[in-house]
């Protein structure tokens, strides 16, 4: 069952059906448009605060195992969030097993490039940057500050990036566990290149890392390890465990601003934007 499935079944419904609409929305926008280019997934939707200007703005990458999901199924989140202050950019990127790593993760450096060159026409502030990622999408955001050479390739860098939010997130890719080998293959090497905790030497961005007291398995080992390398790195971190969560409902329930996550998440924001 995918998220817009069990947004259904739950009966939640787009913030603001009781107030006023306070955001705006500009969709299908694409961040790639060379020759290679796909129509589709090379595409961002915008969503801000309605009469707002120099407002923090989040880019967040979707979940799906890396090889499903859309940002369509997430426009509540960015209603959400743009309804309390914050831009919020939404990608599609290539999906497997059409391509394989890196194309995930390149696809994801220039929907950001894109966001930090064009963010200020809609009013955010492009020195107020963060990335935020579910599932698969939690892999891709942190790993795109962790190894640098994304960005790099870019022209930007991790410094552009204000903080990181992860929600149940995966840190190590294992060669050989069927999970991985359509996205990255089973190249040992690559998968742990394609590891953020192999990555995390130094400061990096501050980072926020959650996961749900009944994640899928092995994803709670790695929240805690990514905590305590980023925290021997003497890097900025803050670790939540989700109560009453599951690896779904962790991202359905973060669209409500009641949401424990979502206050933790609005504060993070806050204090990292000064």
């Amino acid at each position: 069952m995918d998220v817009l499935c069990l947004l259904v079944v739950m009966g939640i419904g787009a913030p603001g059906d009781d107030k006023p609409v306070t955001y705006e929305k500009h969709i299908d926008i694409a961040y790639r448009t060379d020759k290679g280019a796909d129509k589709e997934r090379h595409t961002l939707d915008v969503y801000t605060p309605k009469g707002k200007k120099d407002f923090p703005t989040v880019l967040f990458v979707h979940g799906g195992s890396w090889k499903s999901g859309n940002k369509n199924l997430y426009a509540i989140l960015g209603q959400s969030l743009a309804n309390d202050g914050i831009g919020c950019v939404i990608c599609n990127y290539r999906l497997s097993p059409a391509v394989q790593h890196p194309s995930h993760i390149e696809d994801v450096a220039k929907a950001f490039a894109w966001t930090a060159e064009n963010i200020a026409k809609y009013g955010g502030k492009k020195d107020q940057l963060f990335l935020c990622g579910h599932s698969a999408g939690g892999h891709l955001v942190s790993l795109l500050v962790t190894d640098p050479q994304y960005l790099k390739a870019e022209k930007c860098s991790p410094t552009d990036v204000k903080g990181v939010a992860s929600f149940s997130g995966v840190y190590q890719v294992v060669a050989g566990q069927k999970v991985f080998e359509g996205p990255f293959g089973k190249d040992e090497k690559v998968c742990k290149l394609a590891s953020p905790l192999t990555h995390v030497v130094g400061k990096h961005p501050p980072f926020l890392i959650a996961y749900a007291d009944s994640d899928f398995p092995a994803l709670d080992k790695m929240g805690d390890n990514m905590h305590a390398a980023l925290k021997q790195a003497e890097s900025p971190v803050e670790l939540i465990k989700c109560k009453d969560r599951t690896h779904y409902t962790i991202i359905i329930q973060f669209v409500n601003n009641t949401d424990p996550l979502n206050k933790s998440f609005r504060e993070f924001v806050q204090k990292n934007s000064k």
